[in-house]
């Protein structure tokens, strides 16, 4: 669970970053985190995880202040960041070295993510290459079973057909009991996943939204022609035609285009959600 109320923050020498940030998320969600080059996405979550601390307002995760970093606050946060290193050891000795620090760690589920990531356990993490690392570090996150899975720019690094089991291996390994929390540019790569999207502009929450909710409201759709779409209220050129966003009218729904979206907020198109 997160719980921001009022959060400021902002680098030494620097404009805030944030200024009254509040936000809150109940476990039992797959949520995006969207947001421009320097809108402090990566910023926000290292405040989640404890990495950085906030010079006014209350910040809670899982009922505890993330920068007191407590034991039992440490053993039920994972935070998988853009970068990252390892020891000179193997994949076998990583894991029985640090798996104890997290009390549900599944080391089940994790021989069975190894097992479909095609990794082998006797090979010493720093000879793998920059995906098949990645891989392991997404792996080992979720063998944790934490209460707070925070992914920063997960697939950057993954191949195609990675990416397509990331999606699969996230899904099937989430329970309800969890909050799984994915920053990412690659919004093509998570829109099949995510049940949540948030976002954030110059500091600020401007979008805080279920996916169902949204494709409630909203159409998206591709149209050769602008000419005979009605009601559109953002439109994009795009190889055959236009990219638009349009009121879903008399229960008619579509899939979610999150690229679209984001831009579509970006440059405050009407949308009223």
């Amino acid at each position: 669970m997160i719980s921001i109320k009022q959060l400021t923050f902002h680098y030494k020498k620097q404009q805030a970053l944030f200024a009254d940030l509040s936000f809150h998320q109940e476990n039992g969600s797959i949520t995006g985190l969207l947001g421009k080059n320097g809108a402090g996405k990566s910023t926000l979550l290292k405040l989640m995880a404890g990495l950085l601390k906030p010079q006014t307002g209350q910040l809670e995760i899982n009922g505890f202040k993330p920068f007191d970093r407590l034991p039992d606050f440490l053993s039920d946060v994972y935070m998988v960041p853009e970068e990252f290193s390892f020891p000179p050891v193997t994949i076998a000795c990583y894991v029985k070295a640090t798996a104890p620090l997290y009390p549900n760690f599944g080391y089940e589920k994790m021989d069975k993510i190894l097992l479909e990531f095609e990794l082998d356990s006797q090979k010493n993490i720093n000879r793998l290459s920059h995906g098949q690392r990645k891989k392991f570090l997404i792996a080992f996150a979720l063998a944790t079973n934490c209460r707070l899975l925070i992914l920063d720019e997960p697939t950057n690094g993954l191949d195609i057909p990675s990416k397509s089991l990331f999606r699969k291996i996230l899904v099937s390994s989430v329970t309800e009991d969890q909050l799984v929390l994915i920053s990412t540019h690659q919004v093509k790569d998570i829109d099949t996943i995510i049940d949540k999207i948030v976002m954030i502009d110059q500091g600020e929450l401007v979008l805080n939204e279920n996916i169902f909710s949204i494709t409630e409201k909203w159409q998206f759709k591709t149209v050769q022609s602008l000419n005979g779409a009605e009601n559109v209220v953002y439109h994009e050129k795009c190889p055959g035609g236009y990219r638009i966003v349009l009121p879903a009218n008399n229960g008619e729904e579509s899939d979610i285009d999150i690229e679209l979206l984001f831009n579509a907020i970006v440059n405050k198109a009407p949308l009223n959600l």
